[in-house]
């Protein structure tokens, strides 16, 4: 057991999922104080020691993504300036974490290139959830882990989707193929896919479905929903192809745009999206959206970190 302690730190981009961990963990949050100057500089004061402290900085990729990132690379730095032990970067969903390679002429890699300005800050590990594409971890030259949502989405469909031993796992790309399969192997059920076209990007023109789906609940298994374009032609193309319901779960829940109007309208029963990114009002304004808390994941693997033992076994087990 370590001698030092754990000190939580929150940024502003989800407070709310910060205050889960830290209640799972019995502990409070750390006295942070984060504020923007009338210039929109950030501004961060640390309000208790964290000298030869094992800090957790929890901070999202969402809502205004540039300002929290800048959030927490100045909050890294004022914890290693001030002499804490080791600086953990929790990111429940990594930023930038979509352009991870250079897919046209000129495309920057956004996603190492935040990887480099978190090494540079100070952080010593980085924990995240289902990133966008795991290579990601190969950007960095500290240690990452990278988490999985898999065993909650499992017990979610379990104890939640009515019948689901009559459902079928899809895949609304061929990107996701591997997930959806890893999740259906578990499940014991069938498995088809959606393959898209896209014209540009954010903008799908048309579908087509491999498998059969007819007279089953369909299940769409994606790691990220951003204007819900694609979850939206999806569904259609499911329930025209005689599927008898259709429920989509995701991990990162982005719900930019006219996200809520999509899913509002679409033939989706239901919409279920993790934490990792804050949707209470959201939720407001669309009846179908449904969580998962994957708060317990992210505390256990902030207790497993801190006192030496082994994250691995949260890749395949549902934190309770």
């Amino acid at each position: 057991m370590s001698s030092n302690s754990i000190r939580i730190l929150a940024g502003n981009s989800h407070p709310a999922l910060a205050r889960l961990i830290a209640k799972r963990l019995g502990t409070d949050l750390a006295n942070v104080t984060v504020a923007k100057y009338s210039n929109q500089e950030t501004a961060v004061t640390i309000g208790e020691s964290v000298r030869d402290e094992d800090v957790f900085i929890i901070q999202s990729g969402c809502g205004e993504i540039n300002d929290h990132l800048m959030e927490l690379l100045i909050m890294i730095n004022a914890c290693k300036t001030a002499s804490a032990r080791r600086i953990t970067a929790v990111l429940p969903c990594f930023p930038y974490a979509r352009q991870d390679k250079k897919d046209k002429s000129r495309a920057p890699i956004s996603a190492k290139l935040v990887a480099n300005m978190l090494s540079v800050a100070g952080a010593d590990h980085v924990i995240t959830m289902d990133l966008h594409a795991s290579q990601i971890q190969g950007f960095f030259d500290c240690p990452v882990d990278n988490l999985y949502g898999e065993p909650s989405v499992l017990r979610y469909i379990r104890e939640n989707v009515p019948d689901w031993k009559k459902a079928i796992i899809v895949s609304p790309d061929a990107g996701g193929a591997k997930r959806a399969t890893s999740i259906a192997d578990h499940l014991d059920l069938d498995f088809a896919l959606i393959h898209k076209e896209r014209k540009k990007a954010n903008e799908v023109s048309r579908m087509v479905l491999v498998g059969d789906v007819t007279d089953k609940i369909a299940i769409l298994v994606d790691d990220m929903a951003d204007t819900c374009g694609t979850l939206g032609l999806a569904a259609k193309t499911l329930m025209d192809n005689g599927a008898s319901a259709v429920y989509a779960i995701v991990i990162h829940g982005v719900l930019s745009g006219k996200a809520l109007e999509v899913i509002n309208n679409s033939v989706l029963t239901r919409v279920v999206v993790t934490n990792t990114i804050p949707h209470a009002e959201k939720k407001k304004v669309c009846p179908k959206l449904d969580t998962i808390d994957v708060s317990a994941v992210l505390a256990e693997a902030i207790r497993r970190t801190h006192n030496g033992e082994s994250v691995s076994y949260l890749f395949g087990h549902a934190a309770i």
